[in-house]
C-alpha cells in the first residue's frame, strides 16, 4: 500500500484524504500546523493526523521521509519549500497552485529528481487544461482556444454574487497578478480583470474576465501552434465591476492582507456551490472551419457518508487522479510532468477523475 502525505488540513486536503481512504489502496497521513483543523478532520477517520509546521523544513523532512507522494494543498507561497523537501526524501510531488512563479520554481527543483513533480493539477489550473488540450488535438489548425471556469454559489444573495468556496489567498492572487495568454500566435501577458465578456449556458447568464494562473502550462505547450488562447474566471454578472472598484479605485490591490480580511469577514462560506467548466475551440478540420466545446456543471455530492462541496470534489479529484495515474504507472514517475498532456478520456475513466463525469 502506497503511503501518501497530504499537507494542509483545509477544505481540499480533508476531501483528498477521504477520497484516498475510500479507494482502499492508500495509507494517508494528513499534516497541518493548526491543531483545531486536525481535530476537525479526526471526525472523518480518513488519515493519520500529525501536527507539523510546514515552514520548518527539518521537521517537515522528518515527517515526509518514507512517503511515496506528497500532496500540497497549502497556500501557494509555501509550495517551493515543500517541493524541496519532496525532492530530498525521494517522494513524488503534487499541488493545486495557481501561482505561475511558484510553478516555474518547482519545475527547476524537479530536474534530476527521483519522483515525479506535477504542480497545478486541481481544477483550474488542472482539469480545465486537460479538457482544452483534448479539444486542441481534434483539429488540424486551431484559431481560438478558450478556457472558462467558475466556482459559484448556487443561490447568490449579496451584490458580489459570490461566496468563499476555496483559498482566499489563491482567490486574491489570481485577481491581482498578470495573466498568460497567446495572441496572434505569440505568448503575451494580459491584465487581470480585463477581457470582459458575457455568455449563457442552460439559460443562466455569466460574465468572465482575465485571471492569473488558470491556463497552467498550455501557453508553454501551444505557443506557435494556436492563434489565440486565454483563460477567464466565470462569475455572475456584476462581480467584476465591484472588484474593479475595490482593487483599483479603493486601491485594495496594494493591500492584499486587508482585502483578505474584508473578504473573510464579509463573504460567508457555502457548501451549496456549483462548478461551471467551459472549454471551446475553433479551427479547421479537413479544410472546414469547425467549433467544438466541452461543458460541465458539477454539484456537491456525498462521499464517505458525508456531503462535500463541488469545489472540494473537483479540486481534490483532479489532484488525486493525477497522483493515482503517476503511482500506478500510467504517467511518468520521475521529473517534471505536465498534467495537460493527460488524455481526457483516461482521466475521466480514473477512479478519482470519474467525479468530473456528472453534468
Amino acid at each position: 500500500m502506497k503511503k501518501i502525505l497530504i499537507l494542509g488540513a483545509g477544505k481540499i486536503g480533508r476531501m483528498a484524504a477521504v477520497m484516498l481512504k475510500e479507494s482502499g489502496e492508500y495509507a494517508v497521513t494528513l499534516a497541518d500546523s493548526n491543531g483545531v483543523m486536525l481535530e476537525f478532520c479526526a471526525k472523518d477517520d480518513a488519515a493519520t493526523l500529525i501536527k507539523v509546521d510546514v515552514t520548518d523544513e527539518a521537521a517537515l523532512t522528518e515527517v515526509a521521509t518514507g512517503h511515496d507522494a506528497i500532496l500540497s494543498t497549502c497556500p501557494f507561497y509555501l509550495n517551493v519549500a515543500i517541493a524541496r523537501v519532496a525532492r530530498e526524501v525521494g517522494a513524488s510531488y503534487f499541488d493545486v497552485t495557481e501561482d505561475v512563479e511558484t510553478t516555474r520554481a518547482i519545475r527547476e527543483i524537479s530536474k534530476g529528481a527521483e519522483g515525479a513533480f506535477v504542480p497545478q493539477c486541481g481544477l483550474a489550473p488542472g482539469f480545465i487544461s486537460i479538457a482544452a488540450h483534448d479539444l486542441f488535438k481534434r483539429f488540424d489548425t486551431v484559431k481560438k482556444l478558450r478556457l472558462r471556469v467558475g466556482a459559484l454559489p448556487q443561490n447568490p444573495t449579496n451584490r458580489l454574487k459570490y461566496n468563499l468556496t476555496w483559498s482566499t489567498d489563491g482567490l486574491i492572487n489570481e485577481y491581482l497578478n498578470p495573466c498568460e495568454a497567446i495572441l496572434n500566435g505569440k505568448r503575451v501577458e494580459v491584465l487581470p480583470l480585463e477581457g470582459y465578456e458575457r455568455f449563457t449556458i442552460d439559460g443562466t447568464e455569466y460574465e468572465a474576465f482575465n485571471t492569473s494562473g488558470g491556463v497552467g502550462a498550455l501557453c508553454d505547450m501551444l505557443e506557435g501552434k494556436v492563434d489565440n488562447l486565454d483563460y477567464k474566471t466565470v462569475r455572475y454578472p456584476g462581480h467584476q465591476e465591484i472588484l474593479k472598484i475595490l482593487i483599483e479605485d479603493l486601491r485594495l490591490g496594494e493591500r492584499p492582507d486587508m482585502m483578505k480580511e474584508i473578504f473573510e469577514n464579509a463573504l460567508p462560506i457555502t457548501q451549496q456551490d456549483v462548478i461551471v467548466i467551459f472549454a471551446d475551440a475553433v479551427g479547421t478540420r479537413n479544410g472546414e472551419l469547425c467549433e467544438e466545446n466541452f461543458i460541465r456543471k458539477v454539484h456537491g455530492t456525498e462521499i464517505g457518508g458525508k456531503n462535500w462541496s463541488a469545489i472540494q470534489i473537483t479540486t481534490s479529484a483532479g489532484l488525486c487522479a493525477v497522483m493515482d495515474m503517476v503511482l500506478t504507472g500510467k504517467l511518468p514517475g520521475t521529473g517534471y510532468v505536465r498534467q495537460e498532456e493527460i488524455k481526457l478520456d483516461d482521466l475521466l475513466a480514473n477512479r478519482f477523475g470519474r467525479y468530473y463525469g456528472s453534468n
